[in-house]
């Protein structure tokens, strides 16, 4: 028997992909442009039109610098320039949209919305649902269970929990642990100097686990099979709170605020009327008036 599923959809991801990939020659009833409004909503209708999700939430970032990870580390993303003024105003508008379209919307000042989505699936997992996490950001998999998909819309690709090895070279439950060794320079995560994917992979393969490798690091410098091995644990040993605060900014947060019963993310019909006056406002045409009357019910 098939699990109820909810569908987690990682929104900013694809609002930013659409303000860089949608010509910029649409503008609301003020002149202001709003072709990532467009592109936001084009893709979610595709996703509900393909998908028919009972279950969607829809999570956005609300900033990148009140992260409760920014006073962990006040570096965190800051190598991120910040959204220019026009793509702030279209980010209100893409929350209007999926609102309006009849999704569970979730923004938070200090949690980012990889929390919210590993917190709500948290959540519903425990009424007997899987999920499917509609996101391209590799983090994520970490949130993975036997049951789950990440659907990576751009690629058309859904892959579950057992094909991470093969993506990652690590398992879902590793990849924390992973990224506490290499870092991430998309989101400015330190990790360990000198320490690269191949490394980092062989020596969770190992160990099993940070801690594991940690308690145990003598031993690296006599692994065989890991070139450098001798250089290896003596950068880790270097760089131990630095490894150690890596992972704590690459762990999904399970406890942000988010709703605790499936029904509170349940699809709704569309608000039929507040999505016209919202497409009035965007000055939106008769081929996405239509496509929203004609979304698939929620069953």
């Amino acid at each position: 028997m098939a699990l109820p599923t909810l569908h987690l959809v990682d929104a900013s991801m694809y609002v930013f992909r659409a303000y860089y990939s949608v010509a910029p020659e649409f503008s609301d009833h003020e002149g202001q442009p709003v072709h990532a409004v467009q592109g936001f909503l084009s893709f979610l209708l595709t996703l509900v039109e393909q998908s028919k999700p009972t279950h969607l939430m829809v999570a956005f970032d609300e900033s990148l610098t009140t992260s409760f990870r920014n006073r962990l580390y006040p570096a965190y993303k800051a190598n991120r320039e910040l959204p220019p003024p026009d793509l702030d105003r279209q980010f209100a508008y893409c929350r209007e949209v999926a609102t309006a379209l009849g999704a569970c919307v979730l923004s938070d000042a200090e949690y980012e919305a990889d929390d919210l989505i590993g917190s709500a699936l948290a959540r519903v997992r425990a009424h007997g649902y899987r999920g499917v996490i509609v996101t391209g950001d590799k983090d994520l998999t970490q949130l993975l269970g036997e049951h789950d998909q990440v659907w990576d819309f751009a690629k058309r690709e859904r892959f579950g929990r057992d094909d991470v090895p093969a993506r990652m070279g690590v398992r879902a439950d590793q990849v924390a642990d992973f990224l506490a060794l290499t870092g991430d320079a998309v989101d400015n995560i330190p990790g360990v100097p000198g320490v690269g994917p191949k490394t980092a992979s062989a020596l969770l393969a190992h160990f099993g686990s940070l801690d594991a490798l940690l308690a145990r690091l003598d031993e690296v410098a006599f692994l065989r099979g890991i070139r450098g091995a001798a250089s290896a644990a003596a950068r880790i040993r270097e760089h131990r709170e630095q490894a150690l605060l890596s992972r704590a900014l690459s762990v999904i947060a399970l406890d942000a605020p988010a709703p605790q019963q499936p029904e509170d993310y349940a699809r709704r019909a569309p608000d039929l009327a507040r999505a016209d006056e919202l497409l009035d406002r965007l000055r939106f045409g008769p081929l996405t008036r239509r496509r929203v009357r004609e979304m698939p019910s929620p069953g």
